[in-house]
């Protein structure tokens, strides 16, 4: 059987969150089979589980957020994102502010914290999301478009293409494709550092966003360059940082999905639409389990390597 992961031990971090640059604490717990991906905010007077769920998404401005009974967790896209590319199933985040921390802006040191707590396999069949027939949404036309698809595919595999006009961003490659059972996450995806430009960052301050920010926690440019003295970390880090928001965006939906996901100048507004478009037809997917292990796809029943 394919069993359901979740963490051996619980770890810890502390943060500042990108857009408030509010201090924030977290603490990712084991939770039971089925439990799946919940946010606890721990800091309100009751505290209030969210729980990763596409329909719980009310925000996708420069971020994913979700919410539940009022209570909002922002920025939730890298640590998804390291959940989904480790294969956790089932995890307790317990948050002490609205955002979660950013960290390094990549998911590098998600999955470092969730590597050191340990992974262990539970009494439970994992339960994925197996797309049976394309869904695709489209935004705009000409060269303002944007789409997104899944399609049919046994084990999962993103591929998505940039396109900035800036040229820094045209200096690097602007398509990448990236299959999750070379299990490879930690190594080609999780380091993609989230991405800004100065002039746009000087807006969103001036708007209250981005106060925490800089070159620590993201790659900056102006006009023609980047800012980072230590520059980047892969030559097409931009694009990366695209999958590994996909990924964690896409994994929001609650389960592991079984498709091949593409996209061309997508984000996490249309990333969510593609997910609702997916859970509205319910004949455009199906639950399934493997009992067999060698039955499911390739690279699935290992645990993904440690750095």
């Amino acid at each position: 059987m394919l069993a359901q992961r979740t963490l051996k031990t619980l770890t810890k971090a502390t943060g500042v969150g990108l857009h408030s640059g509010e201090r924030v604490e977290l603490t990712l717990r084991p939770a039971q089979p089925d439990t799946g991906i919940v946010f606890r905010r721990v800091d309100l007077p009751t505290p209030v589980d969210i729980p990763a769920n596409a329909l719980a998404v009310t925000d996708t401005r420069l971020a994913s957020t979700i919410e539940h009974n009022g209570a909002k967790v922002h920025t939730v896209e890298h640590l998804m994102s390291a959940l989904a590319g480790l294969g956790l199933d089932n995890v307790y985040i317990d948050i002490t502010a609205e955002e979660v921390p950013i960290l390094d802006g990549s998911a590098a040191s998600y999955v470092y914290l969730l590597q050191s707590a340990g992974v262990v396999t539970q009494n439970a069949p994992k339960r994925f999301i197996r797309v049976t027939k394309r869904v695709e949404v489209r935004d705009g036309e000409g060269k303002q478009v944007k789409w997104a698809r899944l399609d049919p595919y046994h084990g999962y595999k993103l591929k998505f293409e940039i396109e900035f006009a800036h040229p820094a961003v045209n200096a690097t490659g602007q398509s990448v494709e990236f299959d999750l059972g070379s299990g490879q996450y930690a190594r080609d995806i999780a380091r993609a550092r989230t991405f800004g430009f100065t002039r746009d960052v000087e807006m969103m301050r001036a708007n209250g966003l981005a106060l925490g920010g800089g070159l620590d926690n993201a790659i900056v440019m102006d006009d023609v360059k980047v800012l980072n003295a230590d520059g980047l970390r892969y030559s097409d880090e931009f694009v990366k940082h695209k999958i590994l928001d996909a990924m964690g965006d896409l994994y929001l939906v609650g389960k592991p999905l079984l498709a091949a996901y593409s996209a061309f100048r997508s984000g996490h507004a249309l990333n969510n639409v593609l997910l609702r478009a997916l859970l509205a037809q319910p004949d455009a997917y199906e639950i399934v389990t493997f009992d067999d292990i060698q039955a499911a796809p390739f690279g699935f029943a290992q645990t993904a390597p440690a750095w």
